[in-house]
Order: C-alpha cells, then sequence, then structure tokens
C-alpha cells in the first residue's frame, strides 16, 4: 500500500502532523552500504495503536511542533525536512536527541556538520544519522547506462542521485571517523554521562525519504540501490499534459502541492476539479518556467504525483560524479 495512503496518515489533518506522519512512515529511495533510517520500533511507535495515539496528541496540542518548526516554513525544504527529524528524535517516547547541526571543527578549519546526534532511551550507544529529503525525476536519456544513479535529477537540474549518494557516502557519513569529530561530541554530550572516549565510534546512518518520477510513455528501471519499496511518480512537459490528463480516470481530483508540504499529500476534500486545476496550469506555465508537483486522486485509482515540466526541461544535466556513485 502506499504510504500516501496508510491508515495512520489518513487520521492526522493538521499540515505539520500529516507531514511528521509521513516522515515516519515513508521508506527510503535508495539503500547505501550504510543502515537506514530508524526504524518505528526504535523510535517506541511500532505499535500502530500507540503511533495513532502518539500523533493524536499532536493534532490535539500542537503547538510545540508549530514552535520547533518555526520559520522555515518559508525557507528550503531541506531545513524544514531536518527540522521535522529533529523534533521527532527528541519526542517520539522510544528516543532521546542529543545534538543536531553539530558542527566538527579543525582549529579554525570547519571539516563538516553532523546532521542528528540520538541513542534509544535507556541505552548508551550513539547513533549519527544524516537526513536528506530528495525528489528526482528520471531521464530516458542521459549520463550513464539505463540504471545509473546520474539519470535521476532535480527538479531544477542542479543535483542529481548520484552526487547526493557519493557525497553521503564518502564524506558525511564519514566524518565520525574523525577524532575532532570524537571532541565534537563530547562537547555536546549533557554533563555527568558516559565520556565519548569510553564509548565505540558512533553508528552511522542515513534517512533519503522522496519519490522517484519515471517519465510518462518513457519505460526507464529504477536506478541502482532503489529500494523495493520506494515512492513513484511520473513527469511530463507540459505541452503533454492535456493528453495525459485525458486518460485519467473519469472522476479524478488534483491540486498543485507547494515547497515545503512535498511530503504528505493533500486530504481529498481539499482537492480541485481538473478544470479549477488546467487553469492554475496554464497560468502558471504562460508566465513561469518552474516545475510543478501535483497530487491527483481518484476513488478507485488512489492517488498519483506528477511533475509538470516546461517544454524546454532540463535546461542543465549536472555532470556524474567523479567516484562513480555505482561503485559502492
Amino acid at each position: 500500500m502506499p504510504t500516501d495512503a496508510l491508515p495512520l496518515l489518513d487520521r492526522c489533518h493538521h499540515p505539520l502532523v500529516r507531514d511528521l506522519a509521513w516522515l515516519l512512515l515513508a521508506p527510503d529511495l535508495i539503500a547505501m552500504p550504510w543502515p537506514g533510517r530508524p526504524s518505528r520500533e526504535a523510535l517506541g511507535l511500532a505499535d500502530d495503536d500507540r503511533a495513532a495515539d502518539w500523533l493524536a496528541e499532536l493534532e490535539a496540542w500542537p503547538q510545540a511542533l508549530e514552535g520547533h518548526v518555526g520559520d522555515t516554513l518559508q525557507g528550503r525544504m531541506g531545513l524544514y525536512h531536518e527540522r521535522l527529524w529533529q523534533f521527532l528524535l527528541a519526542m517520539a517516547p522510544g528516543t532521546e536527541l542529543l545534538a543536531h547541526n553539530l558542527r566538527v571543527m579543525d582549529g579554525k578549519l570547519t571539516l563538516g556538520e553532523l546532521d542528528l546526534l540520538y541513542r534509544r532511551r535507556g541505552e548508551a550507544a550513539i547513533t549519527h544519522l544524516e537526513v536528506a529529503i530528495k525528489y528526482y525525476l528520471g531521464l530516458a536519456e542521459g549520463p550513464g547506462e539505463v540504471d545509473s544513479q546520474a539519470r535521476w535529477i532535480g527538479p531544477g537540474g542542479a543535483d542529481s542521485l548520484a552526487g547526493k549518494r557519493e557525497h553521503l557516502h564518502r564524506h558525511q557519513l564519514r566524518m565520525t571517523e574523525r577524532d575532532a569529530t570524537r571532541n565534537a561530541i563530547g562537547d555536546a554530550l549533557p554533563p555527568g554521562g558516559t565520556r565519548p572516549e569510553a564509548l565505540p565510534a558512533p553508528d552511522s546512518r542515513v534517512a533519503m525519504p522522496g519519490v522517484l518520477f519515471s517519465p510518462w510513455h518513457h519505460p526507464l528501471p529504477p536506478p541502482r540501490e532503489a529500494t523495493p519499496e520506494h515512492l513513484r511518480g511520473r513527469w511530463l512537459h507540459w505541452r503533454d499534459w492535456h493528453r495525459y490528463r485525458d486518460g485519467l480516470p473519469r472522476g479524478t481530483h488534483g491540486s498543485r502541492i507547494a515547497k515545503p508540504h512535498w511530503l504528505a499529500l493533500p486530504r481529498p476534500e481539499h482537492l480541485l476539479a481538473l478544470r479549477e486545476l488546467d487553469a492554475q496550469l496554464s497560468e502558471h506555465f504562460h508566465r513561469h518556467t518552474a516545475p510543478l508537483q501535483l497530487a491527483l486522486w481518484h476513488p478507485n485509482a488512489g492517488w498519483r504525483r506528477v511533475f509538470v515540466v516546461a517544454d524546454a526541461w532540463p535546461r542543465q544535466i549536472p555532470l556524474p560524479p567523479r567516484a562513480s556513485a555505482d561503485g559502492g
């Protein structure tokens, strides 16, 4: 069952709580040679009833979540996504957030930053978690083999799955191997606890939820390392929209999805008739070239995620990273 249609998500109405529920449920896009996201069991939310009760409390009293998200609703989606993870690890019954955005220094030189440090409640072992939320559109023709990660690029054309995977694998997830990182972790831990020199190096994990959009009418296999359960969508050029729309089941409704709420899809009662969505798309592409993500829903066919891009898209394609992401 797609994450966007799970009962836990259907119970949520508040947009921030819906996005947090989606984050709790969404699969990672790829399986790297590192452990993936914290499990629901680790978070203390494996039981559906307990998770539903926890989300219901947030629905009733969302002020803490609203305050923590703060001004990231007007910023980059990546910052909003990070704040949701911070809140989840701090407030879930099974985990304790120790630090976030922990800068690692070598003298005056910044070596990097650790997104999140947490541990399971009642345990001493520390886990380092890097997070990224990504929406990639696959190219029927492009760099590398047909299943190359370099063929999956961001809607703006500035980054690729291959580049992001490589940066995580070669740099961000290896930060805990440095002595400077151990010193930074020691400074961040609460006083009186076990000192980091008495602990093994933190395990590093990566969470990369998102959606992979394959080209409409151009079969393209998933990229290498894609998880079997990754979320999927379609993308098409604006010139093809009317032909695509005419193939949708009668009674389909839809909506544009505005950042940063690209996580959970809107509730069906907030969708528009296709003629209204048509008018919005026509006005947008008459004036702008920015890609638009749509949520489409039909009571029998379920949900579809669709990216509509300008006819000249893509204007740029990132070069594959030097150290191939295909090499492990």
